[in-house]
């Protein structure tokens, strides 16, 4: 993205033949400032540098980048009394202020640096500023002086604290994702994996580009590498606006500085308006940011809203010059810091009210008048097709992105493909030699029971599903919040990798029972039949309530009371002649109950005699196959609609 086929050395300036200078063409976009080995000599000559090499040996900030001639379309961030409230604890209480209201406008191409001390509601700010904040707050954004609309996570990115990725995942396939599933027009050209290679470089991630991410129980990538791939796949996504939760925590003082040296390079090469939650950088890295924001704490309220690069000089006007050989945000943060020794957050909110909030205000009320293009404008190009949706991409895209990555995590985990098969396989065989020949015994009632275990162990299977269900829902909510994909498009992902493999298991299971129990072929069909129909049902409900419950406890809370109720209403167990007759309609609903109907009156075609009495006994007055058919496949249907509806609009990101 943003360069050429390729990349050409150019000779200096005259006279600068053996001086030093390096040059690069691409698209006639350059960048001036010093070559590395010649600072000093070379501070006005002209450099022309080709993005990736920008990317991948980022400026400092003596450089002066400019923008590239495949730059993002630009996008001003304009904000008005920005202020959140915690609801009281009890009723009649007051509200709990989190942020007083802040203000302020950002121009495109800005590298935005957000601080203050623990609590003061910076990561409150960022996720207003970005649409993320669920909770009720009040104030207004406006995007190149107009409201946010549907389509901005189009144009917006967002780089959160939490690295969420599947472990068996590889530091490659991670980038890649974001960059194919949120390309933009015009930059989404065949030279994808090479713009790949190039972040690979930019976040020191080459070395571990095909290593898995790890976790828990896998090997894989450190903390720090984890942290630079989340931000590494936020910058992949092209976003005109791109807002990063502190993303250098847990990174080495070198790690930082390069990762926001190549996010400097980002915003000024490729017009990328960038705010950055970040805590006590050291002075080199504060240095490369464009824009200050510093913030107190109880409540959270301004304390400086302005240039970096003027901020040292506002302290000392104020009567506090930064000390010498002191880091000046360590010591912004000492003042801006209740309760602590240096405490003077009072004073710079005041001074901050007297001195620059009237000109922010005075700015703020100019820009909401000056309307740039609508991101839907952002996004259209002349000459190409451009999905106006949330989406980038179709549904199609979004869906062969899901199942390859499902497919890949999948064979490279020996537990997510043994298990579903491995424990089947093994009940069937243990349950089957149980029961060994009893298809020619002369008892019903054995034959009957065996029948009950086989479907009671294909319901119970199921909930081995629940907690890979609530672990990968969380992921995918995380996804979607960024527009990724679709709900359905997930749902529908994991459906065709798990059920047919779980399928696979439950058949395995089937036969190995059935053929040691050495059944008849015509019964061996009835019971595989049911067995089947069974088993898309408890996936149904499964996948449902994994979709709705909040956890994993609460999960098997919900699952227990259906799972207990289907098989206790069996007919076996408590038969219509048993249960009351307010709990007859239970057996309309129970599949479990016209499984057994099904199968029991076909094995006792083979017994007239004891099948007769034991007919009676049961209460199967004849075969209801039909209906069952019908209300076993509605359940279905009606599961999986409420599956795709608790995905959509339940367990959502709460922030």
């Amino acid at each position: 993205f943003g360069s050429s086929p390729s990349t050409q050395s150019s000779p200096g300036p005259a006279g600068s033949a053996g001086g030093g200078t390096m040059a690069f063409s691409m698209a006639g976009a350059e960048v001036v400032g010093p070559c590395p080995m010649q600072h000093e000599a070379a501070a006005t000559e002209e450099v022309s540098i080709a993005t990736h090499v920008l990317l991948t040996n980022p400026p400092g900030k003596s450089t002066n980048i400019r923008k590239s001639a495949y730059a993002l379309p630009e996008a001003t961030l304009t904000f008005k009394d920005l202020a959140f409230s915690l609801p009281p604890a009890q009723r009649g209480g007051q509200p709990r202020v989190v942020l007083e209201p802040c203000s302020g406008h950002f121009d495109a191409g800005q590298l935005v640096a957000i601080m203050g001390p623990s609590g003061c509601g910076k990561t409150t700010l960022l996720d207003m500023l970005s649409g993320k904040k669920t909770a009720k707050y009040s104030g207004e954004v406006l995007v190149n002086g107009r409201p946010r609309d549907r389509l901005f996570r189009r144009i917006a990115a967002y780089v959160g604290q939490e690295d969420m990725m599947p472990t068996h995942w590889t530091v490659r396939e991670a980038v890649k994702f974001n960059a194919s599933l949120k390309r933009q027009p015009k930059r989404s050209h065949q030279g994808l994996e090479g713009w790949i290679d190039v972040l690979l470089e930019s976040f020191a991630l080459s070395g571990v580009a095909d290593t898995y991410i790890g976790g828990a129980e896998v090997r894989g990538i450190s903390g720090g590498q984890k942290r630079r791939v989340t931000l590494a796949r936020g910058v992949a996504a092209h976003a005109s606006l791109l807002f990063c939760d502190e993303p250098t925590s847990g990174l080495s003082a070198t790690d930082a500085e390069l990762c926001v040296r190549a996010l400097r390079t980002v915003a000024k090469r490729l017009g990328v308006t960038c705010m950055v939650v970040i805590h006590q950088p050291r002075h080199e890295v504060a240095a490369l940011f464009d824009y200050l924001v510093l913030l107190t704490s109880g409540p959270g309220r301004m304390a400086y809203s302005g240039p970096m690069e003027q901020a040292q000089a506002y302290w000392k006007d104020r009567g506090h010059p930064v000390p010498l050989n002191v880091n000046p945000t360590d010591y912004f943060l000492d003042l801006l810091t209740p309760g602590t020794r240096l405490d003077r957050s009072d004073d710079f909110v005041t001074a901050f009210l007297e001195k620059q909030k009237p000109a922010i205000d005075t700015r703020v009320e100019a820009m909401r008048g000056v309307l740039g293009p609508t991101v839907k404008q952002m996004l259209l190009t002349d000459g190409e097709s451009v999905l106006l949706g949330p989406y980038a991409v179709p549904f199609s895209a979004q869906l062969r992105a899901l199942l390859q990555r499902k497919l890949r995590i999948t064979l490279r985990n020996p537990m997510a493909l043994g298990l579903p098969l491995a424990i089947p396989v093994l009940q069937g065989l243990v349950v089957g030699y149980m029961f060994q020949g009893i298809g020619k015994s002369p008892e019903l009632l054995r034959q009957i029971m065996f029948a009950f275990c086989l479907l009671t162990m294909l319901c119970l299977a199921g909930t081995m599903s629940l907690i890979v269900l609530i672990t990968e829902r969380s992921l995918m909510k995380f996804e979607t919040s960024e527009a990724l994909y679709c709900e359905g498009a997930s749902a529908l992902a994991t459906f065709l990798i798990d059920v047919p493999l779980a399928l696979l298991g439950a058949l395995l299971n089937i036969f190995f029972m059935v053929s040691l129990a050495n059944f008849e072929w015509d019964i061996f069909q009835v019971v595989m039949e049911w067995a089947l129909l069974l088993f898309f049902v408890y996936d149904s409900l499964f996948a449902f309530i994994g979709a709705v419950a909040a956890d994993t406890r609460q999960a098997q809370v919900i699952a227990t009371p259906f799972i207990s109720v289907f098989m206790l209403f069996n007919g076996f167990i408590v038969s219509k002649n048993d249960a009351p007759t307010e709990l007859h309609w239970i057996f309309s609903i129970s599949p479990n109950a016209y499984a057994m109907q099904s199968i029991v009156i076909r094995l006792a075609e083979n017994f007239p005699a004891q099948g007769a009495l034991l007919l009676q006994q049961f209460g199967y007055e004849g075969s209801d196959d039909e209906r069952g058919l019908v209300v076993l496949v509605s359940m279905i249907v009606v599961l999986r609609v409420g599956q795709q509806l608790g995905l959509k609009f339940l367990n959502n990101m709460q922030r």
